[in-house]
C-alpha cells in the first residue's frame, strides 16, 4: 500500500525505541566507553574518536535495538497488535476479501479453498516424486 500505513507504522516504532530509554542508554555507553576513557584520547581528532567509538559501540547498540525493535513487533497487546491488524486489514483489501469485525490475537488464519487444494495437490506431487527416486535408487542396487 502506499497510502503511508507502513511510514505511520515505522513512526511509531521508531518514537517507542525513543521511549524506551535506547538513547539514554546509548549515552551511557558512549560515556563508559574504553575509547573515551583512554589516555591520550583527548589528543585525538573528532574524527578518530567517532570511527573509534563506532567501531566500539555499533554492534552492541545495533543489537540492542533490533532487539527493542523486535520485542515492539512481537508483542500481541502494544505496537504488535496493531501491526498485525494493519496486515490483516491490507491483505483483505488487496484480496478483495471483507475484513473480520473484530481479531482476537488467538484468531486463525484459514487459508482459502483453492489454496489449501493447492497445497495437498503439491504434498502429492512431492510424495509421487519421492517415490519415483527411491525406485530408481532401489533399481541401480
Amino acid at each position: 500500500m502506499n497510502d503511508g500505513t507502513i511510514d505511520a507504522l515505522r513512526l511509531k516504532i521508531i518514537n517507542q525505541l525513543k521511549a524506551n530509554e535506547l538513547k539514554n542508554i546509548t549515552i551511557k555507553m558512549a560515556e563508559q566507553s574504553k575509547v573515551l576513557n583512554t589516555s591520550g584520547a583527548e589528543k585525538q581528532t573528532k574524527r578518530e574518536l567517532f570511527d573509534a567509538l563506532r567501531q566500539e559501540l555499533e554492534t552492541p547498540v545495533l543489537e540492542m535495538a533490533s532487539k527493542s525493535v523486535w520485542e515492539l513487533i512481537l508483542d500481541s497487546n502494544g505496537l504488535g497488535k496493531e501491526i498485525s491488524e494493519t496486515v490483516e486489514r491490507v491483505f483483505c483489501k488487496l484480496s478483495g476479501r471483507e475484513p473480520p469485525l473484530f481479531l482476537h490475537s488467538n484468531d486463525v488464519v484459514l487459508l482459502p479453498e483453492k489454496a489449501v487444494g493447492d497445497e495437498k495437490r503439491k504434498g502429492k506431487e512431492k510424495d509421487h516424486e519421492n517415490e519415483m527416486e527411491n525406485s530408481k535408487s532401489k533399481s541401480k542396487k
